[in-house]
């Protein structure tokens, strides 16, 4: 086997075995800084219902990423694996953490969090699929169940707790 080939099966493995928000972004911020390096510390995940055709979003200038609760139950629930779910959110905590460097053009964040994907599972892994196009290449029907999802922002945040824990202080 050749040292690539390795080293995206270790990867996919990776993907496959996490347990939480904090283990992806762990694994994000690894993935970012080999492929890119570049490495940000101190940001917070919140969890919000928005409307079903915005994944997340990374508030300009500020250490929050927040994710669409309702888009990520939904593939939760539609997800064949834990690799599958996995996959999801690698793939768009991966997006919004590209955008917390300032890099504000999409098409650009868009091209690196694919060009990060493939680089780091090959071309065929369900991570890598979802950043090309978008998660209804993985789960058609989604298309279906979005349109059930509220088409505006709830009013109720959830803040991850020890989201990128390992840039916390031992002082909280």
């Amino acid at each position: 086997m050749d040292t690539e080939l390795e080293k995206r099966t270790e990867f996919r493995n990776k993907i496959a075995m996490l347990r939480d928000f904090n283990d992806a972004f762990e694994l994000v911020k690894s993935a970012v800084m080999t492929k890119f390096n570049m490495h940000r510390a101190g940001l917070s995940l919140i969890l919000q219902v928005m409307p079903y055709n915005l994944g997340a979003y990374h508030i300009l200038g500020s250490n929050v990423i927040v994710v669409n609760r309702s888009l990520l139950a939904a593939i939760k629930e539609s997800s064949k694996s834990t690799e599958d779910y996995n996959s999801y959110l690698f793939m768009v905590l991966a997006h919004e953490y590209i955008h917390s460097f300032g890099i504000v053009d999409e098409n650009a964040v868009r091209h690196m969090t694919y060009e990060l994907c493939r680089t780091m599972v090959g071309e065929d892994h369900a991570c890598t699929l979802m950043a090309k196009a978008d998660p209804s290449t993985l789960y058609p029907h989604l298309k279906d169940l979005i349109h059930s999802m509220p088409g505006s922002f709830g009013s109720e945040f959830e803040i991850v707790q020890n989201f990128d824990k390992a840039n916390q202080s031992y002082i909280q």
